[in-house]
This record gives C-alpha cells, structure tokens and sequence, in this order.
C-alpha cells in the first residue's frame, strides 16, 4: 500500500480508536502504571521528521513508532482554548495565508521584545483555527500531507493519548510545554484591557491536568517552560513533574555556548531585570535555584555535550560541515544535574538536521544515552527507540515515581 494512502487513512483510524470504549477518567488514574521506561524517548511535535508538526496523525505516528511521551506545545486561541502549535505565530506552519478571509487578521506583534509580523493564535476562535490544516514547515521534509490534518486542542492531544494507552497496553504521557507565557499574559484587547492575564494560562492547563491525570508526580506529565516565574508559580499548585527548559543561541567554534537575544535569558528575566542567563541556571549555584521549584531540566544538547569545529572532514565527504565537529564529551553538566536531585532530558534530535558531531543519527543519540541521559526529544521517535536499545543505559535508571522530586529535596 503507498505511504501517502495509509495517512490519508490515518483520521478514520484515529475516530475509529476514540470511539472504543474508555475506562472512566478515575479509573485512568487509578490504574496507570508508574513511568518505569527510563531512559524516554518523546516525540518533539509528534513524529515531525513524517508528518507536519503537532497534528493528531502525527502523535500517533510518534506513538506507532515508539514514543513513550508526546510533545504538544501550547499556545492560546482568542476565546482561551489551548491548542497545540509550535509558536503563537501560524503563519509557517497552516495554510492561514491561503485563506483570503484571514488576510487582515496578520499583524505586528513584539514577542519576547522582537517585532515579528504573522498570523497570531489569539486572534483567532477555536472555531476558526479549526477551518485551518497543517502544513509541514520544513522545505526538505515530505509536503505531500500538506492541508490534510486539523490543529488540534489540548484535550484532543489527551484523548489520544489515552485511548492510544488502552490500545497499545502501555502508557503514552504527554510533555505539555507553556509558549511564551509572559507575551500571553501581556496581551491586551481593541479596548486595551488584558486579554488573558496573569496565570490564566497556567491556571487552565492546571485544571485540565488535574482533571485528567489526578495531582500526582507519577502522573504520565511534564509541563516545560523556558521562562521561570510560570513554573514557580505551578511548583506550589501542583506535584505534577515540571521542567526547566534552557535555550542558547548558537555553539561557537571553540564548543562555547553563544548566548545571543532572545535566546541569552528567560523572558521573564528580561522583563524583571534580572541578569541570570541561561547558562548561569546551569551552574551549582543555578541548579540548586531550579530544583527549588523544578524537578528536572530541558537544556540544548550542546550544553551537555562539548563539541568543537577544528575544520577536520571526519566523515570523508568532502564538505566541513557541524557534523565534523571533534566531540571532547560530557560537559559535566549532567552530572551536576544528576547530583543535584534533577532529570535531564535534551533536544533536538533530527535525522536530517543538527548533528553535533555525529553524521550518523543513531549513533549520536545512542551516545547521549550512554552518558546518562534520562531522556531525549526527537523529530524521529523510530530512531530515538533503536538509538535506547543499543544503549548501555538502557533500563539502568528504573526506578519507581515519587522518590525523588521536588517535595522530596525541599523536606530533606
């Protein structure tokens, strides 16, 4: 059968699988067994190395193919509902821009102190985002689904999940990630009052969480954020795992990381003054903040792993490339992680992109592995899973939900 017609199938089988019947939401809760598969593997958008990113047909691709977590990033729509998109702009990533209706709706907008002009989220209904289809943003991967998938909300990601738990036999989590939370809660209407407020975002996924999956740290869930006050805030509301994301502009020559507006702080740094970086939440000092409130950590690959561009063509192909770089190893920062009570789950891994080092994805993800790594987020979950069983850390880290989290550092 040709692979373009088995997803163009895969909406009747995703119906046909919602329709099943479902255990009761208690019941979900109640019997789900603890997250044991260490180290994960999550799918980064779903498998959007397949399919367009955040689509139910490619979660459950991402599912099919092995995820043991699935990536929605959220961002708000005009009436609050909580959709998944990679960023409030959806001008890349759907057709919006062929919809001759919408074409006052693009604007100007500051997002994290840069002026950026697109298609906003918030500016749309559920309703009307919903008479949007997915795009693949990426020129170099498969643009033959293009406008076939819908954009999905929060709770159809959940539904997925779920009934993807109860047909599979294993529990598939979720890895929700806050977008922007400062922009959202900044936002205001045509009459100058805010549109959302302070924590309204937080609040509903909260409530959602809660209903869902019970306030458990064994809950199948991570909620990420790059900003800091949002996730202090949810650390006193609730005991479902949180994650401490940490960006970086690029990696210098010398394996240095280059840390460059608005990727050198956490917004909500920006915005209150405060002068930490990224970087620095990575030292001792700055670990022992994030575990205060976190209880793991999400950075860049290249700030565990040192790799250096010394213009050698190690794999032979004639072309000096970022997968030539010389690899010196661990950074130490895992470790200190480690050390310091927090998981660490890195990002991103791509079979056709962003090879620090490594020319041979597997391979590079399977060396991450073998330092430590709790977990990894992926574009490719087939890889992600073949890279874990070659593994010399696979199934090394079992251990049974609850004993080490946040609560447990903060009453030591």
């Amino acid at each position: 059968m040709p692979k373009s017609y088995v997803f163009h199938l895969l909406p009747l089988a995703l119906a046909a699988s919602f329709a099943m019947p479902a255990l009761a939401d208690a019941d979900f809760k109640r019997h789900h067994p603890p997250r044991t598969q260490v180290p994960l593997v999550i799918g980064h958008r779903g498998a959007s190395g397949y399919l367009p990113e955040h689509t139910l047909e490619g979660y459950a691709k991402a599912i099919e193919l092995g995820a043991d977590f699935i990536e929605p990033d959220l961002v708000l729509t005009k009436d609050g509902k909580m959709i998944a998109r990679h960023e409030p702009m959806i001008g890349a990533t759907t057709d919006v821009a062929s919809h001759p209706e919408f074409a006052d709706r693009k604007s100007k907008r500051l997002l994290d102190g840069v002026e950026v002009e697109d298609w906003f989220a918030n500016d749309f209904t559920l309703a009307e985002i919903k008479t949007l289809r997915a795009v693949q943003p990426r020129a170099n991967r498969p643009q033959e689904f293009n406008g076939l998938y819908q954009i999905p909300t929060l709770d159809e990601v959940i539904a997925l999940a779920k009934s993807q738990s109860r047909l599979s036999g294993r529990t598939i989590g979720i890895y929700p990630e806050i977008k922007h939370s400062t922009y959202h809660a900044d936002l205001r209407n045509a009459n100058g009052r805010r549109q959302f407020g302070r924590h309204y975002f937080e609040n509903r996924l909260l409530a959602k969480l809660h209903a869902e999956y019970g306030n458990s740290e064994c809950a199948p869930v991570f909620i990420q954020s790059f900003e800091v006050g949002n996730l202090q805030y949810l650390s006193k509301k609730t005991d479902i795992n949180l994650v401490q994301l940490i960006d970086a502009d690029d990696v210098n020559a010398d394996g240095s990381i280059s840390l460059v507006p608005p990727y050198k702080q956490p917004y909500d740094f920006v915005k209150a003054g405060d002068t930490r970086t990224f970087a620095d939440l990575l030292t001792a000092d700055g670990l022992d903040f994030v575990a205060s409130y976190a209880d793991a950590i999400g950075p860049w690959k290249p700030y565990l792993v040192k790799t250096v561009a010394d213009n050698i063509d190690r794999n032979g192909d004639g072309a000096i490339t970022i997968n030539d770089r010389r690899v010196d190893g661990s950074t130490g920062v895992l470790e200190l992680a480690h050390a310091k009570g927090l998981k660490v789950h890195t990002w991103t891994f791509r079979n056709d992109a962003s090879g620090y080092g490594f020319a041979d994805p597997q391979a590079e993800m399977t060396y991450y592995y073998d330092l430590g790594l709790d977990g990894l987020f992926t574009d490719f979950a087939d890889t992600g899973v073949a890279a874990r069983d070659a593994s010399t850390n696979t199934g090394s880290n079992i251990e049974a939900c609850g004993r080490h989290g946040r609560h447990n550092r903060q009453h030591r």
